[in-house]
């Protein structure tokens, strides 16, 4: 039987949506990579009885481990430690130690930050801190936050639960740690390989793909397969374990067969087959984009090393600023409007010249939610790529919010990049 564990996320700015959840998604796959199936993520307040309510639900799954995710900090709403040792029937007590080292670095912290911190205030928060349920294993703080491993009490069944703070860099860098301790490795023994495994379409409905998966689901045993259609790409993830391989060789057949047109990637992100494109040819990208006011610059250069393959980008939103920042002729801009065919190509092939790239993209649209007209609605986003292989432009009419306009014209962006450098699906 697959080892299974749950994941609690605590945080009332959480829960109300103020903070998204980055915990949650990287504890799951790091779970997978380890052969662990993560059964269920529960995002609850900071109150007791919810956390509670939350640890009563996991356990009772007969889940190998569980994981909660913040509440461990000095105020009064960071209770986490204290309820998982109170579910666990074992009841804190100040660790000495723990509380010197603690102090050690909070006084480090507020010397280098220049904090003027309240001795007594800071005494209690320390103290809080270094409360530690009876034999649990303490996790060394990465911040201020000790992690702990509670194991459930002599007698009592149940997971050990790993208690880990709420900041992410916090998070991951004591995850080595929690790994190694005694009740995890006892937790994961028995863990197999779970792979996982992506393919990508573009341009083909949900309803198709459902078609195709009806036609071969007595020939998918072992596979989970879960699908997902977002800004236009519809996204095929299966987990399986090693020994549903042919299985999933016969979903790759299957899809490969009924959507030769349409299949562009086995596993790499449209933006990871650009950037590749780009390095195998030793050439560099240029950003001449509008409407998305430098979204698409920032989505370029998001992967580390992107400065081998990206030059720059300008966000030229005012007409004046496409004019001088990019060169786009004032005649372009006011025979054709700056939403056009004409301007999205002059800001392309200002963004190649002015930057001295070999390829220039352009990016110009009515995001919205007004500026619109009968001509020209909101949604309307023009876009061109220039370069060495050639030109390909693109003009669409995109739905929903200003965000959701801005989102999906980067991925358009990054679809006809794709195509002119690699072909396939067009954008």
């Amino acid at each position: 039987m697959a080892v299974r564990a749950g994941i609690v996320v605590t945080g009332t700015e959480v829960l109300t949506g103020r903070v998204a959840d980055r915990n949650g998604p990287w504890l799951a796959e790091a779970l997978r990579a380890r052969g662990v199936d993560v059964g269920s993520v529960v995002v609850v307040g900071d109150r007791p009885e919810d956390l509670h309510a939350a640890l009563a639900f996991l356990t009772g799954n007969g889940l190998d481990l569980v994981i909660t995710t913040g509440g461990l900090g000095p105020t009064a709403d960071d209770l986490t430690a204290a309820v998982v040792g109170e579910f666990q029937d074992r009841p804190s007590e100040v660790d000495p130690a723990l509380e010197e080292r603690i102090a050690g670095v909070v006084a480090r912290l507020s010397a280098r930050r220049g904090w003027l911190m309240d001795p007594e205030a800071t005494a209690a928060g320390v103290r809080k801190q270094a409360l530690v349920p009876v034999g649990a294993t303490v996790l060394e703080p990465v911040g201020t936050a000790p992690g702990l491993v509670v194991p459930a009490a002599e007698g009592r069944s149940g997971p050990p639960v790993v208690v880990l703070p709420g900041p992410p860099s916090e998070l991951q860098g004591m995850w080595p740690a929690a790994l190694a301790a005694d009740p995890v490795q006892a937790a994961l023994d028995g863990a197999t390989e779970l792979r996982q495994q992506t393919l990508r379409l573009w341009g083909t409905p949900e309803s198709e793909l459902a078609a195709t998966l009806r036609r071969v689901e007595d020939q998918l045993t072992g596979l989970e397969v879960t699908t997902c259609l977002r800004d236009g790409e519809l996204e095929i993830v299966t987990r399986y374990a090693s020994d549903a391989e042919p299985a999933y060789a016969r979903l790759t057949e299957a899809i490969s067969s009924d959507f030769p047109d349409t299949l562009f990637s086995t596993g790499p992100t449209p933006d990871a087959l650009v950037a590749g494109a780009l390095v195998d040819r030793g050439w560099r990208v240029a950003v001449g984009e509008s409407c998305t006011g430098g979204l698409l610059t920032a989505r370029l250069t998001a992967a580390p090393g992107s400065s081998a393959w990206v030059v720059g980008g300008v966000a030229a939103y005012a007409n004046s600023a496409k004019e001088q920042l990019l060169g786009v002729p004032a005649a372009t801009l006011a025979e054709a409007g700056a939403v056009s065919p004409e301007v999205a190509l002059a800001l392309a092939e200002g963004a190649r010249n002015r930057f001295g790239a070999d390829l220039g993209i352009g990016v110009t649209g009515i995001a919205g939610p007004g500026g619109g007209t009968a001509d020209k609605p909101v949604g309307t986003v023009h876009l061109a790529v220039v370069g060495p292989a050639g030109t390909l432009t693109k003009a669409v009419v995109l739905p929903g919010s200003r965000e959701a306009v801005r989102q999906r014209t980067t991925t358009l962006a990054v679809h006809l990049l794709r195509q002119l450098l690699l072909g396939g699906p067009p954008a």
